[in-house]
């Protein structure tokens, strides 16, 4: 036992190496995509808080009439907005909002066509899994340290860290969707000439598209549920008045951020759920 306590292999240590490693050779790029996200996440910024709240409300409800053609969705989606506005919560929902848009459309962006090079490639699938199964059972706060010392205090940090956690579930998704395509459709399109693009773009990506859209929705909630830890390096939105309820043991405060997370996560889960599961679910 001594023996192995003795000679520990010095993990920590590489880990810590790599991170200087990157630090020192890639600062440059580390400011530029810190900047690049940054740049998003304020256009959302300035998109969803220069308009009057009201304005705001009205056009996520009329989005949600016309995406779900539901009486009920766009009731609850008015209301819940309206009592967001009410708590006093509305730029706190806002910033949390824009985080969780700019972190699904990322996730999306990278993991979609990740996901559709796994379908097609089993040997990059098996180099893949592995490494998503780390990502998302390695403790959130492991990779926080990291992200804050490559990105530094703010929104950034917390929008990598949360794409981290959340890219997993588009890139199986998508994969579980492409290779779930029949192969009679596939070999029906190759008969009538297709190339492997016209196959993927006509046939397997229509055919993928209600587990694409499962994909996003389980990245958003995902997205939600880190915006209490987001908040511990610095990111704005509704985890800020969480993490302040808690150190005050502010029973009142702690439940009204945690009702508008709620109120949040059921507007978008309802917006971009797929129409193939269902409108009673």
């Amino acid at each position: 036992m001594e023996f192995l306590t003795d000679n520990r292999i010095p993990i920590g240590g590489w880990a810590k190496a790599f991170v200087d490693w990157l630090t020192t050779n890639f600062e440059l790029f580390f400011d530029q995509l810190a900047n690049l996200l940054s740049g998003i996440i304020s256009v959302l910024l300035y998109i969803l808080q220069t308009p009057h709240p009201l304005i705001v409300i009205a056009i996520v409800t009329a989005l949600a009439w016309w995406f779900r053609r539901s009486v009920g969705i766009a009731a609850f989606t008015c209301l819940g907005l309206l009592l967001i506005v009410n708590q006093g919560y509305w730029q706190e929902t806002t910033e949390t909002l824009a985080l969780v848009l700019a972190a699904s459309f990322v996730s999306m962006a990278v993991g979609v066509p990740l996901g559709i090079v796994a379908a097609r490639r089993a040997w990059v699938y098996s180099i893949m899994r592995p490494i998503l199964d780390l990502m998302q059972t390695i403790p959130t706060f492991v990779y926080l340290i990291p992200a804050l010392i490559l990105f530094g205090l703010g929104m950034v940090p917390g929008l990598i860290a949360t794409v981290i956690f959340a890219i997993p579930a588009p890139i199986r998704l998508t994969r579980l969707g492409i290779i779930s395509t029949p192969p009679s459709l596939v070999e029906a399109a190759e008969s009538f000439g297709a190339t492997p693009w016209q196959v993927l773009r006509k046939v397997e990506i229509p055919f993928a598209m209600p587990q694409i859209m499962a994909g996003l929705t389980q990245t958003i909630m995902l997205s939600l549920s880190m915006v209490v830890i987001a908040a511990l390096v610095g990111a704005d939105g509704l985890g800020v008045p969480v993490l302040r309820a808690l150190n005050t043991v502010n029973i009142a405060r702690g439940f009204e951020s945690g009702l508008c997370i709620v109120i949040l996560a059921i507007v978008l889960d309802r917006l971009f759920r797929s129409s193939d599961e269902g409108e009673g679910a």
